[in-house]
């Protein structure tokens, strides 16, 4: 499992760690049954706390995405499709918030927003 730390970061290191792995799971670059590297495991690859990565792989396990079997370790969980639409669409939901409040510190209007949107859509 490859993922990148980014130490000089404002966001948490155990939320950089969960949503980095998230993403790998839905967009099934991990697939389903796949064993997680062990907490010990993961931080010294990655040169953190095992209690960071402890916390990460537990939002894993609560959000669904992970289960833990004690003493054999965590895996990734079967994602059924409408989980996996859910977590896409919550995705670009919080993409496109962020431009909507760009938009409104523009004084953008709702009807050229939506033009704009329409616009990019047919181009792609």
């Amino acid at each position: 499992m490859h993922l990148i730390i980014q130490h000089s970061s404002m966001v948490p290191i155990y939320e950089q760690i969960y949503t980095q792995i998230e993403q790998q799971i839905i967009h099934q670059t991990v697939i389903a049954g796949a064993q997680l590297p062990s907490v010990r495991g993961m931080a010294k690859e990655l040169s953190v706390s095992a209690l960071t990565v402890k916390k990460a792989y537990d939002q894993l396990e609560a959000s669904g995405l992970i289960v833990t079997v004690h003493g054999k370790g965590s895996f990734v969980a079967t994602i059924d499709p409408q989980t996996k639409k859910q977590e896409q669409e919550k995705e670009i939901e919080a993409e496109l918030g962020a431009l909507i409040q760009k938009a409104q510190r523009y004084d953008l209007s709702l009807d050229d927003f939506t033009a704009i949107v329409k616009l990019l859509w047919e181009e792609n």
